[in-house]
This record gives C-alpha cells, structure tokens and sequence, in this order.
C-alpha cells in the first residue's frame, strides 16, 4: 500500500496554495479557507467536533506566513493572523479539496 504524501507546494499567489501529490494530483486551496477550516483544538471542540472558530472573524486577507511538514502525513500552517496551531493531515485536504470544490 503506498501513502500519498505532497509532492510539490507552491503558493501559487496571495490566495492560493497549490499542492501537486505523489499520485499525480493537484489540487489548488485558498488560504482564507484552509485557514477558516483550521482542525485545531482552539477551532474545533476535540469533544464534539462543533465549530468554535467564526469564519467571519478571519479576515480574507490572511495569509500563510510559514508552513512546515510534520512527519510525512501533514503540514502545519502558521498564517498572517498569529494563529500557528492547526495540524492538516493529508487526508484531510485531499477531502477539503474534494468537498469544496477547491481544486
């Protein structure tokens, strides 16, 4: 079984995160949503899995000011708004690009 790890990224331009993976897709995400979609325990009730972060409180000028890959399944993204401590798996952007319709 092989995983599917990230081949390439690039920050296509101010909004978009393009991300090409070992499988040959590519998928293309705006940071504002990646950012408002944050699986964090601050974003994201660990418990219930409800919502914690207002997406109207993100500004859509946010952007990603360093990202970093942990281990070889996921990246942590720190954006432009201070906010550092989102974990997004592999998986869960592959999925994120598939339900919304953002690649």
């Amino acid at each position: 079984m092989e995983f599917i790890r990230v081949k390439a990224l690039e920050q296509a331009d101010d909004r978009t995160l393009a991300v090409t993976w070992t499988d040959g897709r590519h998928d293309s995400f705006d940071v504002v949503t990646l950012r408002r979609k944050c699986p964090c325990a601050v974003c994201i009730d660990e418990w219930t899995r409800k919502e914690l972060l207002k997406p109207e409180d993100i500004p859509e000028s946010v952007r990603p000011v360093r990202i970093d890959s942990v281990g070889t399944y996921a990246l942590k993204i720190a954006f432009s708004d201070g906010h550092s401590t989102g974990i997004y798996t592999f998986q869960m952007l592959r999925d994120l690009a598939a339900t919304d319709h953002v690649s």
